[in-house]
């Protein structure tokens, strides 16, 4: 069957939501605690151990199927407009929201800045934090970064919504 990449990694999610909850499941089930004056029978949890340890390794699969369909699917596929692949452009991606995180914090300085009164009384030093750096050039920095990563996310998404992906979980 077809999937977009957006499609699969929800597929993907879904299965393993789904082994977690059997998981779940059996931790509540395979064991139970009874008094000795209680019915052992009337307490006892529904648990069929072949049952679900045959569905455990069946999602076990569809979770490889679908997770190798989707590396393969980042490794190979290109992102228009970048000379990349998804695989890297999820490794540029957090990069340029790295670089954007530092450029925002830089550009938020002000060329001389207080830093700090120490001492007592009139002997009291008063210390400036001085930029040392060009903010106007930081600032227009940050604006080409944002734009960028703007630029990357949307490229990524249209390949994750548009491109698809042959995922046999049969």
């Amino acid at each position: 069957m077809k999937y977009t990449s957006a499609e699969a990694a929800k597929l993907l999610r879904k299965l393993n939501e789904e082994q977690s909850a059997l998981k779940d499941r059996e931790n509540k089930s395979s064991q139970f605690i009874a008094a000795i004056e209680e019915d052992i029978e009337s307490v006892r949890p529904a648990y069929d151990y072949e049952g679900t340890q045959n569905r455990l390794a069946e999602l076990e699969r569809q979770v490889r199927t679908v997770k190798h369909a989707i590396n393969s699917f980042n490794l190979t596929t290109a992102v228009p407009g970048f000379d990349m692949t998804i695989d890297q452009m999820l490794i540029y991606i957090p990069q340029l929201n790295e670089r954007k995180r530092k450029l925002t914090e830089m550009a938020a300085c002000l060329p001389k800045e207080r830093a700090n009164a120490s001492g007592y009384g009139a002997r009291t030093i008063v210390e400036y934090r001085y930029a040392n750096y060009d903010i106007a050039k930081v600032s227009a920095d940050l604006e080409k970064v944002t734009d960028e990563l703007s630029r990357a996310q949307t490229a990524l998404d249209v390949v994750n919504n548009s491109s698809t992906i042959e995922i046999d979980l049969g």
